[in-house]
């Protein structure tokens, strides 16, 4: 008898960097078992060859555990970084005299390598500079070709490659980089169509990245990181071009008033989900479990919170990439998640979300047939004791229109393409299967499926949408319920 197959033990995916804490086979396996749904690459640290193990790692993990693992390869782009610094840390003090310099050179306490080699034209006198997040700061005191000479009115420890900020500075350049497209390159070549786009501002950069991919004879997924005053500015163009967005708000929160993150967050994640494109909240979610074992109330706050507001996925970042306790990180997220959705389902929390999207959908005035198709699926869910829907798909947009509503129960998504099932688990509550073009839309070979991996049983009732009259890929006109 076929063994059953797990579903993960929540809706809400958990993205998780990996780093050296995190890259072996048995810690893959041990984040994939406790809850990860995608493995994120930081192509800011290492080298093709390091990201190529990865990847072969990560895949005979999901192998291994028999669950779909997506692999999102984030992009560096422009960001502002230091360099590498001797030991890989210095410790800043208050009143410290410290030179930032574009030279190529190993970084001490006195003087510090930067990576963006314009710095020196964007900085005057007077003009604060941020690193780390903005836990650290200095001020500009002089500036000449190669070196800025700098007092520390914040300091702190210091670590290499960490970021570098100017709020309120206008940067003319591109934040897609040639060295970026070589990374979108070699991801293609591994198999790789997810790609984390870092330090947008406008649509054509997402244009050029997906016309890059384009040419080499590829279609790629696009996630928008928002991170810029300006990407919050043309948030609207941004979310048309990309397939999803990742509200960075390390960055974010450095750039725009710290005090604005929340609401910012809360806005952005629901014209997101209007549009039903999966949306990311990432930065400091657990930061504590980097070196504990249990996080801050403040943090299992955060992460229920960004759930609330509607978030498809939380990510970690330092607390898998390079902390004391990536499994036992992954396992605490999860079961904030799972917690937080039962508490939602159940009625126990007034901030509906679902019902609050579905209320401004129904309201939009343009609605598609596909819209009112996935609509009225989720009111079914909320009428019927409805165990799963099922939406067999060429796009993936079905599934991912009714997972903006974020109903309780699971949305299963059959693709006969394998890049739609990897992006589709993205989505709060999708669980792509990867069936053959022949039985994709066979209701019966999907019935035998379900019950081959034990997962409905005879009397299970199950919503189904399909395209039965539309000649048009992505559209949905039919919704069936089906008692088996």
């Amino acid at each position: 008898m076929q063994t059953p197959l797990k579903l993960p033990s929540q809706k809400t995916k958990i993205v998780c960097t990996i780093g050296p804490s995190s890259c072996s086979p048995a810690r893959l396996e041990g984040m994939i078992e406790n809850g990860m749904n995608i493995a994120r690459l930081n192509c800011s640290h290492g080298e093709f060859k390091e990201h190529a193990e990865n990847i072969r790692n990560i895949r005979a993990a999901a192998f291994k555990t028999r669950r779909m693992i997506s692999i999102l390869m984030d992009l560096p782009g422009v960001k502002m970084r230091i360099g590498r610094l001797q030991n890989d840390s210095v410790l800043l003090k208050k009143g410290d005299k410290v030179v930032l310099t574009t030279r190529n050179v190993l970084g001490t306490g006195a003087r510090i390598p930067v990576e963006y080699k314009q710095l020196p034209q964007n900085v005057s006198k007077g003009k604060i500079i941020f690193l780390n997040d903005g836990f650290i700061q200095l001020r500009v005191e002089r500036v000449l070709v190669h070196d800025i000479a700098c007092k520390v009115l914040i300091g702190g420890k210091l670590l290499s490659h960490k970021g570098l900020n100017l709020p309120g500075t206008k940067l003319d350049i591109d934040p897609i980089t040639d060295k970026d497209l070589k990374i979108v390159e070699f991801g293609l070549n591994h198999g790789v169509n997810v790609f984390g786009l870092s330090f947008v501002e406008r649509s054509k950069d997402i244009i050029k990245v997906r016309e890059f991919a384009r040419k080499k004879g590829h279609s790629v997924y696009l996630v928008a990181k928002i991170e810029r005053g300006g990407a919050i500015e043309n948030f609207d163009e941004i979310l048309k071009a990309a397939d999803g967005v990742m509200i960075a708000r390390g960055d974010l929160g450095v750039e725009i008033p710290i005090e604005e993150v929340p609401g910012i967050q809360k806005r952005l994640i629901q014209k997101a989900n209007i549009m039903g494109r999966p949306v990311i909240t990432a930065t400091q979610m657990l930061e504590s479990m980097t070196q504990n074992v249990r996080p801050t109330r403040a943090e299992v706050n955060d992460v229920a919170n960004a759930i609330l507001d509607g978030t498809d996925a939380i990510m970690l970042s330092q607390e898998t990439a390079i902390g004391d306790y990536p499994v036992e990180t992954v396992r605490m997220m999860a079961k904030i998640a799972v917690t937080t959705e039962h508490q939602r389902d159940e009625g126990q929390l007034s901030d509906d979300e679902g019902r609050k999207i579905s209320y401004k959908v129904a309201q939009r005035g343009f609605l598609s047939i596909t819209d009112v198709t996935t609509l009225s699926a989720y009111r079914a869910t909320q009428e019927l004791d409805a165990r799963y829907i099922l939406t067999p798909t060429t796009s993936g947009s079905t599934a991912r229109r009714i997972s903006r509503f974020k109903p309780h129960c699971w949305i299963f998504s059959f693709s006969a393409k394998m890049q739609v099932c990897d992006f589709l688990n993205f989505s709060y509550g999708v669980q792509p299967f990867f069936l053959n073009k022949k039985i994709t839309h066979d209701h019966q070979a999907i019935f035998k499926n379900l019950k081959k991996y034990r997962l409905v049983k005879k009397g299970d009732t199950v919503i189904l949408t399909e395209r039965r009259l539309s000649s048009h890929p992505g559209d949905t006109d039919s919704l069936g319920i089906v008692t088996l």
